[in-house]
């Protein structure tokens, strides 16, 4: 069984290229997501817990098996910790024998990057080119690089009520291409921006955006509502906006459309990502609609990341091997390994 550290993944992107990760990544989610009936798929399990959530995030085709466990717990900046952390497995389907463990702290944002990134090149004005960050922490750089390889984006708007968070944002983006532009306040950011990417961590139902900042032609996408009583977008901006999820079952419970009933949030919905990547729908009818990525992230997204590494981790031999199972010279004889 190989096992991918933090240390490894951060060799391997190296030696493939942050860039060439990201786009590739998207090609694979294109494909899989191509596949959707394909996939044996549920909404994934979720405990709320004090002070956060846990959740494990399980799905297969006929070859691979691929779950991840994830956390988000808002408070534990305060105690010098990550607000998510997550690990993932990838198995085979025909011995159920796991291939690899993996860090997917790392690859859960790569992930929601290339995603999001693929859901803006469908649903976004093409001419698109300023982009507001809506919250700057440990997933903002990954969204602004992948959004990046679809747009020309020339001014990226940013705000988080924590100073130090848009300092170490500020810091990592300096000597790219686009202008930064540090706001006093959600407001500044959002107002005369083309594209909208909140990703912010308090777990309510939190208006971050108005909705009368809201204007014709924007498209939003909505990270951050990723949890059950967990929003960032003033309720009548749903109305106003044409809403693509991922994963349907999931999301009336989990995205920005659970502030619906789950009849009316499945009435409202548009489509799902698989039916604009397919074209089985058009993601946008004219420049002066708005449109809505609500995303919570699903478990294909893990399933194309976990694949994809491993696969990276066979091509530049990288990864520690590991007996995590039994290796038996007679698979009955368990109580051996003991002896």
């Amino acid at each position: 069984m190989k096992i991918i550290t933090e240390e490894i993944l951060a060799e391997l992107i190296k030696r493939h290229g942050f860039e060439n990760y990201l786009k590739d990544l998207m090609q694979q989610l294109k494909n899989d997501f191509t596949r959707w009936q394909e996939f044996n798929k549920i909404p994934r399990p979720c405990m709320q817990v004090p002070n956060g959530v846990e959740e494990l995030m399980p799905i297969c085709d006929d070859k691979y098996f691929t779950f991840k466990y994830v956390n988000l717990h808002p408070k534990n900046p305060h105690l010098g910790l990550m607000t998510i952390v997550a690990t993932g497995q990838l198995a085979r389907i025909d011995t159920g024998y796991p291939l690899m463990f993996s860090e997917m702290t790392v690859q859960t944002a790569l992930r929601t990057a290339a995603t999001t990134a693929l859901a803006t090149d469908l649903m976004s004005r093409k001419n698109s080119h300023i982009l507001a960050m809506v919250g700057t922490g440990a997933q903002s750089e990954f969204l602004v690089k992948g959004i990046c390889l679809v747009r020309e984006i020339t001014e990226v708007r940013y705000f988080d009520i924590d100073s130090s968070a848009m300092d170490k944002f500020e810091k990592n983006m300096k000597g790219s291409r686009f202008k930064l532009v540090r706001c006093q306040d959600t407001e500044e950011a959002v107002r005369g921006a083309d594209i909208i990417t909140t990703c912010t961590a308090c777990k309510a139902h939190v208006d971050v955006v108005k909705d009368k900042w809201v204007v014709s032609g924007v498209h939003i996408n909505a990270i951050g509502g990723d949890s059950v009583g967990k929003t960032e977008l003033e309720l009548p901006i749903l109305s106003r906006s044409r809403i693509v999820v991922e994963y349907l079952d999931q999301s009336v419970a989990e995205g920005e459309i659970q502030r619906w009933s789950e009849k009316e949030a499945r009435e409202k919905v548009y489509a799902e990502l698989h039916e604009l990547i397919t074209a089985a729908k058009t993601a946008r009818e004219n420049e002066q609609q708005i449109t809505l990525y609500d995303s919570v992230g699903m478990a294909l997204e893990d399933y194309s990341v976990l694949r994809f590494t491993y696969e990276l981790s066979e091509r530049y031999n990288l990864g520690q091997d590991m007996n995590l199972t039994p290796v038996l010279a007679d698979p009955k004889n368990l109580i051996s390994l003991l002896q």
